[in-house]
């Protein structure tokens, strides 16, 4: 009788009008009812018959009621749906499919229909694949419904963590597929001669890319001329073509545990472009004097040319040669020795400058996963940082500082690496906590290269890390930019890579325009505003892939550890209302440390994350940068977390007290 009264329905909407509302983020619960979170201090309850029309992360207009004496909301408006594209695995509900997204906020399985082309008898329960959600209760859907676009593995496929991790990130898994005619291009270079001079290469044992080589004098004086020279996969890639825009849209090489995903063809990124020894190849290069002191002298000469490198090292084989010399089990030849003494010479001039006029950091650990056949991870190594490692590092910042003056003076644009020091609106807090543990500075100084390098000079003199965690979360982040600007992190007033052309491709852009200066052109085209941001998302998803396929291994590794209850050393880099974040000192895995394993009374122990400070009983317990001892209570497989606990009881330690 009522239905489709146009009377009822304008009746409803007046009613409506009048409710109140509250707009706000839906947080779902592992029960079946959520909360709005209308901001950090204020949420409302969401009846459970109401969060079977949302998703956890919603962004909504909620219609605001009194119901049994409580305040709850009823979310009535969709502003911004939190699940778009997604990966998940299939999960058959009586003979229909349905798609369970892989994140822990996502419980309750979609309805699913795959596109035109993926047959429904294609897919099992438990395999992986890739889904957009079509439908939303809010959008006036009668249910949430997704559509499977693409299938990425097998459910029991044991590379499964790597073909989630790229599908979830968009990521291309393979490289680009070699090209037929590989021949260099008439780029109307002068290349000089270089191969008669003894050039070194020092990466890796596994390396195949090798892309820079080094050429050191060491002079009477005490200064040295130092030449770097760089693959030229540019001589290769036309600018434009369709290689070259491939090498765009991947942004640079992905780099993940047990496999790496070029850039370039391997062809190219592994033979032609490798500087391999003994093989004739095509460089851009960089000559420069370096003072006794260190200083990069303002003589840099920018010019292409061919090499044949005379060594292929290694960093473990350099570094334990220069550490003693007598009983290292390799030795080089008198040409190559001489120089590895200049470039570690050089190496070292270079770092008492940056430690003394610019910013270092405090050397840590390269965590390595080894993986067998099977791709099961046996082993994680911590590769320490050796001094080749230095040698090279400091080479390579040398070649970059030349090319960021380069690109200023010559074009005034270029693809700079920046970093503005202080986020501008914690530059307050910052000077208000510096100048509380012993510091002294102002929010002027702090604003010039010269006084936030002179800052970070004095954290790494400070015997605790806490002062140094709370600043490093009150800085910027590093950007790339079009134009010329200091980098305070590294302390330099200009920065602009070009050093890995074949994994990078910024490098590549900086590589024809250093080649057009060589070539005295004037009229260039600046790159294209978008490149900085299509390169800074590139870099960023690329980090989260590596960082999704660690926790997912750690996860795998680590299951022995969790039955035997492994005491492992950590240090905690995080804190929040809810706990901390620790990171396991022997292999770099990350775990969360539930206040409630701290101290199972909510009222004796408090987290503050604004200050980096968990309290029991009103005392300092933990804070940023304490190293602690913890074990695994738990490896959540579904969402590739680890938990733990500290082996120190806090409720016997007060019991004990109180004792006494």
């Amino acid at each position: 009788m009522f239905q489709d009264n146009p009377l009822l329905a304008q009746l409803k909407l007046k009613i409506k009008e009048t409710i109140p509302k509250k707009e706000g983020t839906i947080k779902a619960t592992d029960k079946s009812f959520g909360f709005l979170e209308i901001d950090s201090n204020t949420t409302l309850f969401i009846p459970p018959i109401y969060m079977k029309n949302v998703m956890h992360g919603d962004r909504v207009i909620a219609l605001v009621r009194t119901e049994n004496d409580k305040e709850v909301a009823e979310p009535d408006e969709l502003l911004v749906q939190s699940l778009n594209r997604f990966i998940g695995r299939v999960k058959m509900i009586r003979g229909h499919l349905n798609v369970l997204p892989d994140s822990p906020q996502f419980k309750d399985p979609i309805r699913a229909k795959t596109c035109k082309g993926l047959r429904h008898d294609a897919l099992s329960d438990g395999d992986w694949v890739v889904a957009t959600l079509i439908s939303h209760p809010l959008k006036g859907d009668p249910h949430f419904t997704c559509q499977i676009s693409e299938k990425v593995t097998d459910a029991n496929d044991k590379i499964a963590p790597w073909w989630v991790t790229l599908a979830k990130h968009a990521l291309p898994n393979k490289e680009p597929k070699d090209q037929e005619d590989c021949e260099m291009l008439d780029e109307k270079l002068d290349r000089q001669d270089l191969t008669s001079l003894p050039f070194i290469t020092i990466d890796n044992e596994s390396t195949k890319d090798m892309d820079d080589a080094l050429y050191t004098q060491a002079h009477d004086d005490g200064t040295f001329t130092l030449t770097i020279a760089i693959a030229d996969p540019t001589g290769y890639v036309l600018q434009d073509s369709t290689l070259d825009k491939e090498a765009r849209k991947r942004g640079f090489t992905i780099y993940l545990p047990g496999r790496n995903i070029p850039m370039l063809p391997r062809n190219l990124s592994d033979n032609l472009c490798s500087l391999r020894e003994n093989t004739i190849r095509p460089v851009l290069c960089c000559k420069v004097t370096i003072a006794s002191d260190g200083t990069i002298e303002k003589d840099a000469l920018f010019f292409a040319g061919t090499l044949k490198s005379q060594a292929r090292l290694t960093y473990d084989a350099v570094s334990d040669f220069i550490e003693n010399e007598k009983t290292a089990k390799w030795q080089p030849n008198d040409i190559i020795k001489d120089q590895i003494h200049a470039l570690h010479a050089l190496a070292k001039a270079r770092i008492h400058w940056r430690e003394n006029n610019a910013v270092t950091f405090p050397d840590r650990p390269d965590y390595r996963f080894e993986l067998n056949e099977e791709n099961d991870v046996i082993a994680i190594h911590a590769d320490a940082r050796r001094i080749a490692n230095r040698m090279v590092e400091e080479a390579m910042i040398t070649a970059n500082i030349c090319a960021g003056r380069a690109l200023s003076q010559h074009f005034g644009f270029g693809l700079f690496n920046t970093h503005s020091g202080f986020a501008s609106e914690k530059k307050p807090d910052a000077v208000l906590l510096i100048n509380e543990n012993g510091g002294d500075v102002s929010a002027e100084s702090l604003s010039t290269l010269d006084g936030f390098s002179a800052l970070r000079r004095w954290l790494n003199q400070q015997d605790a890390s806490y002062l140094d965690n709370r600043i490093r979360k009150m800085q910027a982040y590093s950007e790339i930019s079009n134009t010329p600007a200091p980098h305070f992190a590294m302390g330099l007033e200009i920065y602009a890579t070009w050093t890995s052309p074949i994994r990078k491709y910024g490098d590549m852009i900086n590589h024809r325009l250093l080649k057009a200066m060589i070539r005295n052109e004037t009229h260039i085209e600046p790159p294209e505003n978008t490149i900085s941001d299509e390169l800074a998302l590139h870099r960023k998803s690329h980090r989260l892939a590596e960082r999704d396929i660690a926790d997912w291994l750690y996860g795998r590794l680590l299951q022995e550890n969790l039955k035997e209850k492994t005491p492992f050393k950590a240090e905690i880099f995080d804190v929040n209302r809810a706990g901390m974040r620790v990171r396991l000192i022997a292999n770099g895995a990350m775990a969360f440390v539930p206040a409630p394993l701290i101290l199972d009374n909510k009222e004796r122990i408090s987290c503050h994350g604004d200050i980096g400070v968990i309290l029991v009983d009103g005392n300092k317990a933990f804070q940023l940068g304490d190293e602690i001892e913890v074990i695994l209570t738990d490896i959540k497989e579904t969402t590739r977390s680890l938990i733990a606990k500290p082996t120190r009881n806090f409720a016997v330690v007060a019991q004990k007290v109180e004792e006494n």
